[in-house]
This record gives structure tokens, C-alpha cells and sequence, in this order.
């Protein structure tokens, strides 16, 4: 008797599971990075406040 079919089930479950994971973290910052930059250009033009700070390359990881 072995548990190598249960193993393998197993393992291509999880990676399953993290490249699902992994797929749904990129594109959620993919668009918060594009409504960042679309907000920072309706603020542009609106000829809002000169000196405003670019935005932040935290959502460029």
C-alpha cells in the first residue's frame, strides 16, 4: 500500500492554491497602482496644489 497518488494530490493542490493566490495579490495591485495613477492625474487636472507629492513608489513592488 502506498500514499504516493495522496502525496502528489496533496502537493499539486497547494501549488495549485499559491499560484491562485499568488496570480489574485498581483493583479489586485496592478489595479490599485492604476487607480493611483489615475487619481493623481484628475488631481493634476484640476489644477490642484502644485508641490503635490508624486506618488509613491509603494505600489511599484
Amino acid at each position: 500500500m502506498t500514499h504516493l497518488p495522496y502525496v502528489i494530490g496533496a502537493y499539486a493542490v497547494f501549488v495549485l492554491v499559491l499560484c491562485a493566490d499568488a496570480i489574485g495579490s498581483w493583479l489586485r495591485l496592478r489595479l490599485a497602482h492604476r487607480l493611483a495613477v489615475a487619481r493623481q492625474q484628475r488631481q493634476q487636472a484640476r489644477g490642484g496644489r502644485q508641490d503635490a507629492a508624486p506618488l509613491s513608489t509603494e505600489l511599484e513592488r
